[in-house]
């Protein structure tokens, strides 16, 4: 095919494209849309120029623009017809925008590009540092003109799309999912054959809407083994529409991870069941995600899934005993993709699931998400990040080098395993601080802004506001109640309540084993104390020590003695006070104002990985450089295990709590200096 395009010259109209900044001569009489494809800007544009989406809006600046050394006006454009005037009309435009498909240029122009019409718009993010996102998903609609079908012309309906597709857009070698097929002939037509056609990764059609249709969405989803939570977002602005959360249904059948995969092993159906209840709770929280946004299931064309190992095999119905022991074998560790209705999903008929990777046996593609999310791999300063949760994943590293662990915590820290613990929801106790001189707690309860010594009491509650009675203690209650027990003296740094507080209004003892009575009957909605028991203290000694061993042995792998950053990630994460994490001996020694909750990370980069495609890629070779530890067969585990029951720690130094920790007697001095000095 010869090219009859003259050669561009100093002489031909310069168009510079704003805030992108990229620039280029073009040849007069080329349309807007496309010059900005030949100087490499995206702009949104579903119909491919005829004038049907208006989503290639532009707003042409005028004047002298000294610094590009330009003259720009709206007369170096070609007028607007009258197809584009109406449509701007419609859409509500006063005349200040124009679209960058019917706009043809005949001199220079500075163009500036909103954010609605870029084709990879940013969603940003704050959590320690401002980052985007940008979007390029892997589902795309795109609109096509037909070739009608002519007596004695034989292609097939298919082959005519395929055909227009190539010509109109340049997508060559597509497939197209059989559902879709078997619609294509009835939309065809009903749509004159002028059709919106949806594609998977430019290599798929997996479905074909008569006429101009717009809307593609997507659900992020996080599959923690306590709860889960779902995004759902639009996939052509990156917007999230609605956010819907629950409890894990599997924690019935266990409440770690072994537990399950004990249940798998034991029970004949154990894992149908558990692979049944997860998969219709995903079903039920993308209705209510579509509900809330105006949407139906249907409309969801893409899931993007991420949890630790456990999790992703029972997801897809894998047994996963092999991972109930050494050599704790993964069924495939790479990313997959797989057709929704095959794993019972409804959602569109053809949606697919991109499941991101796993790095080892027991570090899955929930802490692959939290590494796109958080990026250590693109920084220079040593960071360690902690998703706290039942099971705990732990990354060290920066740019150079990357080391993952994981620590079997159990569930104490979600208020399992605590006497009186429950889930974060309201009337938990999830701040607490106790007055070093009376010994006497206040706290503050979720669904309650008051804290409770600032509670209406006596003739004062018939005036007051109703107050949202204490129920029981969350994950990070437990954490700060049992903080502040050690540093007012009523724990001692092994764990034990103090002997010589046996006298005191707020304890109880049962021979030697004490309690410590958190809220009164008073402050209660059942009206029974909330009391803080000696198993309760040690299960979370037995659940920091896990963790804090953990990062101890990642420091030791990499050779450091401190990190200049740490990020708590995971929902629960969010919500724990650094500093009553590190009094707790929760974390290592670090400044604590680079000790930052970020949130649901694994669940970020679920939603990073669903709105960018290419961040797919990243997640799959970032998983393959880091180095994972196993630290269960780790011969320092039991040392740094045993070290880190105590409070905060038994050798440790804390430079960083100068001043917090309560003073300890010369016995307990001398001991930690010997352990230190070991």
């Amino acid at each position: 095919m010869t090219d009859n395009r003259l050669p561009i010259t100093d002489q031909n109209p310069l168009v510079i494209f704003m805030p992108a900044g990229r620039r280029g001569r073009v040849t007069p009489g080329q349309s807007l849309l496309e010059a900005a494809r030949q100087v490499g800007v995206e702009i949104e544009s579903i119909c491919g120029g005829r004038l049907t989406c208006g989503k290639c809006k532009v707003v042409v600046e005028h004047g002298r623009f000294d610094k590009h050394a330009i003259t720009s006006t709206a007369d170096h454009l070609t007028p607007p017809g009258e197809d584009e005037v109406t449509l701007l009309q419609r859409l509500g435009e006063n005349g200040a925008c124009r679209l960058a498909c019917s706009a043809y240029v005949t001199g220079d122009v500075l163009v500036f590009v909103p954010e609605e019409s870029r084709a990879h718009k940013q969603v940003i993010r704050k959590s320690a540092t401002e980052r985007a996102i940008e979007v390029n998903p892997a589902i795309r609609q795109v609109y096509v003109e037909v070739d009608e079908a002519e007596l004695g012309e034989h292609r097939g309906d298919w082959g005519r799309l395929q055909a227009a597709l190539a010509r109109q857009w340049q997508l060559t070698e597509l497939t197209i999912d059989l559902l879709a097929l078997r619609k294509l002939q009835e939309r065809l037509r009903a749509g004159k054959w002028k059709v919106t056609v949806i594609l998977w990764q430019d290599r798929e059609v997996i479905d074909v809407l008569p006429g101009y249709h717009e809307g593609i969405y997507g659900l992020a989803v996080d599959i923690g083994s306590t709860t889960i939570a779902g995004h759902l977002c639009d996939l052509r602005t990156g917007a999230i529409l609605a956010t819907e959360s629950t409890m894990n249904p599997q924690v019935a059948y266990g409440e770690d991870l072994m537990s399950r995969v004990s249940y798998a092993m034991t029970h004949k159906d154990g894992l149908e069941k558990m692979h049944t209840a997860v998969i219709e709770t995903l079903n039920k929280l993308a209705a209510r995600a579509v509900r809330e946004s105006g949407l139906q299931s249907r409309d969801i064309h893409e899931m993007v899934v991420v949890g630790n190992t456990t999790m992703m095999h029972i997801f897809l119905g894998i047994n996963p005993q092999e991972l109930g022991g050494a050599p704790f074998a993964l069924a495939n560790r790479e990313a997959m993709d797989v057709k929704a209705r095959e794993l019972g999903l409804r959602l569109h008929k053809a949606a697919n699931v991109h499941i991101l990777p796993a790095e080892a046996g027991h570090v899955g593609a929930d802490n692959v998400a939290v590494l796109l999310a958080e990026e250590p791999y693109h920084q220079d300063e040593m960071m360690l990040i902690v998703d706290v949760g039942t099971n705990a994943e732990i990354v060290l590293g920066n740019r150079e080098r990357l080391f993952s662990a994981s620590s079997p915590t159990g569930p104490a820290f979600e208020g399992a395993q605590i006497s009186y613990g429950m889930r974060a929801a309201p009337g938990a106790i999830e701040r607490v601080r106790i007055d070093p001189e009376t010994k006497i707690a206040r706290f503050r309860v979720i669904g309650e802004e008051r804290w409770s010594d600032a509670w209406p009491v006596g003739e004062a509650v018939l005036e007051a506001q109703p107050v949202h009675l204490a129920a029981g203690i969350c994950g990070s209650g437990i954490i700060e109640v049992v903080a502040e027990l050690f540093v007012v003296g009523i724990l001692m740094p092994d764990g034990r309540f103090n002997p010589t507080m046996t006298d005191h209004s707020r304890m109880q003892w049962h021979g030697r084993k004490g309690a410590y009575i958190l809220a009164t009957a008073e402050q209660t909605a059942n009206h029974q104390p909330i009391l803080v028991t000696q198993d309760d203290v040690r299960n979370i000694q037995l659940a920091k020590a896990a963790l804090y061993a953990g990062c101890k042995l990642l420091m030791q792998r990499v050779g450091v003695e401190r990190v200049d950053r740490i990020l708590l990630a995971g929902a629960f994460g969010s919500y724990i006070d650094p500093q009553y994490a590190m009094l707790l001996g929760l974390i290592p020694d670090c400044d604590l104002a680079r000790v930052t909750a970020v949130g649901n990370a694994a669940g970020d980069g679920a939603r990073i990985a669903l709105l960018n495609r290419e961040k797919r890629l990243e997640g799959q070779r970032v998983a393959k450089e880091v180095t994972y530890l196993e630290t269960a067969v780790h011969p320092n585990f039991q040392d740094e295990f045993v070290a880190a029951l105590h409070l905060p720690h038994a050798r440790d130094p804390l430079p960083h709590l100068h001043g917090l920790l309560p003073e300890m007697d010369s016995h307990v001095q001398r001991t930690r200096s010997r352990r230190r000095n070991r």
